[in-house]
């Protein structure tokens, strides 16, 4: 291989991703939750809807490349409904509004984020009620509130905010 062949392959094997990695890290009460997913960016599309990347009543991972996984030190619930400490990957079904969304988690760990691994992998399913909010460019999670024995998680991109609640079992 020539030189000039050998540096092209390096510069190509390091160009920057389009979807930047992100993680959030936090604690509720002794309850530590961490997220890590890549970071999707909206340039410009719609992503929302029967013209959007992203179709109602399909099932969509949020986030890109490989699938965004949650983790929890201790025994949660989410949106009420019990949640055992461990490693997930997320997955949602996007609803019209006022439509309820569905949030999934799934014990298919270390998946991409297509195809869907199947309702067989499925820990536990909530309905959450999406919001509309400032537009958010890249794919963020984040908590907005944290008390000592609960918190709200987003995921907002675009317009579009999902909250998820998050209560640490004592």
């Amino acid at each position: 291989m020539s030189f000039s062949l050998a540096l092209l392959v390096a510069a190509l094997l390091q160009q920057v991703p389009r979807s930047q990695h992100g993680s959030i890290t936090q604690r509720v009460g002794i309850t530590d939750i961490a997220i890590s997913y890549n970071r999707p960016v909206a340039r410009g599309r719609e992503l929302f809807g029967a013209d959007g990347i992203i179709r109602w009543g399909r099932v969509w991972h949020p986030g890109a490349d490989s699938a965004t996984t949650l983790s929890f030190s201790r025994d949660v619930s989410i949106a009420g409904k019990g949640l055992g400490a461990g490693r997930y990957t997320l997955w949602t079904i996007p609803a019209e509004p006022p439509q309820p969304w569905t949030v999934i988690f799934s014990r298919a760990v270390g998946v991409w984020h297509t195809p869907y691994p199947g309702e067989s992998s499925d820990v536990l399913r909530v309905t959450v009620t999406s919001e509309q909010g400032a537009h958010m460019e890249a794919l963020a999670y984040y908590f907005p509130v944290v008390t000592p024995d609960s918190a709200l998680l987003r995921l907002h991109w675009g317009t579009t905010i999902v909250p998820i609640w998050i209560k640490p079992k004592a």
